[in-house]
């Protein structure tokens, strides 16, 4: 398998990233090798809405695998069969995200770059292929979810302490809130006194969770050391 392109995103780590694909306010890129920045090999994508992604799991390959996980959509207590999840620790630790391509930027000094809305994958993931999705052979409306389904009132609202959204640009304001609104905690975390802490692109973010309503407390400007406890208050 080669590596043929990493994403650039607005998550520079684990928490916070949404744990599904397809919110359209986080744009990202794919840049590809020196090797595979071939304009022919693009032609004709450009007629494509949507595509597939895979991807590798990169922080979260093991030595071992386990034939269960605790998904965190049952509270991260029970176990699942693996591959009854869409779980990082797999026996491949191979990610699969559908999103919509934005455009392909030809002239840039990495051309060609691929922007793409709603992907679920950090800053820095390795690509292993790009590929059309296809409406009538990959949409499955009828499809069962199983465990998985979403709850109609899973969403959190999302408020902004006073004068705190003015301090994001304006492209990433509905990313953000988007990705809050889908509940970033662990799911075993539920403190309404307890400060989590999250890196959004250049920032950080310090929010809390009361009941239903997810409210950010600070936006600063985000120091570049690691921070081990992210995530949650220092």
């Amino acid at each position: 398998m080669k590596i043929i392109a990493h994403i650039k995103s607005d998550f520079p780590e684990k928490f916070g990233i949404p744990r599904q694909s397809g919110l359209t306010g986080l744009v990202s890129q794919i840049i590809f090798e020196p090797e595979y920045r071939v304009p022919e090999a693009f032609r004709g994508l450009e007629g494509y809405s949507h595509i597939w992604i895979l991807w590798e799991f990169s922080e979260a390959i093991q030595k071992e695998w386990s034939p269960t996980v605790r998904p965190p959509k049952l509270g991260g207590n029970t176990r699942m069969g693996v591959f009854a999840t869409r779980s990082p620790f797999r026996p491949n630790p191979i990610g699969l995200s559908s999103v919509k391509l934005e455009k392909i930027d030809f002239e840039c000094r990495e051309a060609p770059v691929l922007y793409v809305s709603g992907a679920d994958i950090m800053d820095g993931t390795p690509v292993y292929d790009v590929k059309p999705y296809l409406a009538y052979t990959d949409s499955h409306p009828e499809a069962a979810g199983g465990f998985s389904v979403p709850d109609s009132g899973e969403k959190l609202q999302v408020e902004f302490a006073e004068g705190q959204l003015e301090k994001l640009p304006e492209r990433l304001k509905k990313g953000l809130t988007e990705a809050l609104a889908q509940d970033p905690r662990p799911a075993y975390q539920n403190s309404p006194e307890r400060v989590y802490i999250m890196d959004f692109a250049e920032f950080e973010i310090k929010f809390t969770v009361k009941e239903n309503v997810l409210t950010v407390a600070e936006i600063n400007q985000r120091q570049e050391e690691n921070h081990a406890d992210k995530g949650f208050d220092r």
